[in-house]
């Protein structure tokens, strides 16, 4: 398994969020995460590649695994230039450039030795994110004036400019519209032929869409979990099938 989330319990302060998680996500797949919101499911992407260790008051319990080797062993900086992450709401710095908004972790972190190894990084991709064509232009245009869509494929980009093994995707067609949403969906769908995706989603049919396997988490717990097919088609609990069905409000 190339993630594996074992007995994970995380809490801030009194407030328990996740209560013994265990998943494991195959190597280039794409594992859904879904269930209503309050259910835990972004804040199990950021114990993946401890963003949680960003709020003081979090506390985690369990273990989270990439490779076999527990990600609180390893180093921070490394671990996350494995183990990248994309957001609902897009984040490119407005006011630098679209080419320096992908460059600009390249740089920070030492990951490329010339000018010209950064140049064909960044162009590479801009290509795998889909967004190259749109933008090869303009590589100096202020990123804030890409459209919406445009701006999450941007961050996509950024993220894959670390070459990473996983990819966490957390709610990343919330605020797009159909037209983008399909576009995105068509890119995780190729890109997990490189890379692990880990997605959390709101949206049952999204999942049912694209995913390879999910799990279903409520009130911090996984009620089901397995290969999407037999999830959707032959849910074993009942919370499940009320969710895929729409009748879990």
């Amino acid at each position: 398994m190339k993630v594996e989330v074992k007995a994970l319990r995380l809490s801030f302060g009194r407030n328990s969020v996740l209560d013994g998680v265990d998943l494991s996500v195959p190597a280039n797949s794409i594992y859904a995460i879904m269930g209503p919101s309050g259910s835990g499911k972004s804040t199990l992407l950021r114990t993946v590649n401890r963003l949680i260790e960003l709020y003081p008051d979090a506390k985690v319990e369990g273990d989270v695994l990439l490779d076999g080797v527990s990600v609180f062993s390893m180093d921070v900086s490394e671990l996350r230039r494995r183990v990248q992450m994309v957001f609902q709401i897009p984040n490119p710095i407005p006011n630098l450039s679209i080419f320096e908004n992908v460059a600009l972790g390249l740089k920070l972190n030492k990951l490329v030795k010339s000018r010209r190894e950064l140049q064909e990084r960044v162009k590479w991709a801009l290509e795998a994110a889909r967004l190259w064509d749109e933008v090869k232009d303009r590589l100096d245009s202020p990123a804030g004036k890409l459209s919406g869509g445009q701006q999450q494929r941007l961050c996509i980009a950024r993220a894959l400019a670390f070459q990473p093994e996983v990819l966490l995707a957390d709610e990343p067609t919330a605020n797009l519209d159909p037209e983008n949403t399909a576009r995105i969906e068509e890119l995780l769908l190729e890109l997990k032929k490189s890379v692990t995706i880990m997605l959390v989603t709101h949206f049952p049919g999204q999942a049912a869409r694209i995913s390879d396997y999910v799990a279903f988490l409520y009130k911090g717990k996984v009620v089901e979990a397995g290969p999407t097919k037999e999830v959707f088609t032959r849910p074993r609990h009942e919370l499940t099938e009320k969710y895929v069905t729409g009748r879990l409000y």
